[in-house]
């Protein structure tokens, strides 16, 4: 079975998953990141079977997140190196990583970002470059960029809608969950309806 394509969807995140939205080829792109180059390092590291690792860094390559590079000409031998769009990752791999620690050690981090000068561990957030606010600040939200199409503007615009009606009745009792949800029920448009039902056949947008 053919594997739905994401990469003529407007949305960003779609577009991401259509690059990098196989497992391998997120743990390829971290161990780039580590400093790993060659195939034989990749493999060792990640104990993936050569067929499959040979796939993932050809649609790494492919992808524009790594390059490749010739290290020996007799006999020919290349590394993987990463990109700028490679290396524009990184940002992704942090947040991953911080999230990661946070929700699933238990027995506390095996790896965090610290610094290299002091040694004192980050705490990674995303901030807006220009105010320095981070992000999961309630000033910001997600809204319609230049190129948005009429499918995006109704998600998001439904999106705003069924928001606005959550915060008017927070701490209104037991049953606002539920309220919520059937204000956000009629709020949105049938198509937005229709969308949302599993086995629609749409995928992200």
């Amino acid at each position: 079975m053919q594997r739905k394509s994401f990469g003529d969807m407007p949305c960003p995140i779609a577009r991401s998953l259509e690059r990098v939205g196989e497992w391998w080829s997120i743990l390829i792109l971290r161990d780039a990141f580590y400093g790993l180059t060659r195939f034989d390092e990749f493999q060792k590291s990640l104990e993936i079977a050569p067929n499959i690792l040979t796939r993932r860094l050809s649609a790494l390559v492919d992808a524009g997140m790594l390059k490749r590079r010739r290290y020996s000409t007799r006999p020919p031998r290349y590394e993987y190196v990463l990109t700028e769009r490679g290396r524009d990752f990184w940002p992704v791999m942090q947040a991953m990583l911080a999230w990661g620690n946070r929700h699933f050690a238990p027995e506390g981090p095996s790896v965090v970002i610290a610094n290299r000068e002091t040694g004192e561990v980050a705490d990674p957030v995303l901030i807006d470059r220009l105010s320095g606010r981070p992000l999961s600040d309630a000033v910001f939200k997600v809204a319609p960029g230049p190129a948005a199409n009429e499918r995006v503007l109704r998600k998001l615009a439904a999106a705003e809608h069924g928001m606005q009606a959550a915060s008017s009745i927070e701490g209104a009792g037991p049953d606002s969950a539920k309220r919520v949800s059937r204000v956000n029920s009629r709020a949105r448009p049938r198509s937005a309806r229709s969308a949302a039902r599993p086995n629609s056949g749409r995928g992200l947008g």
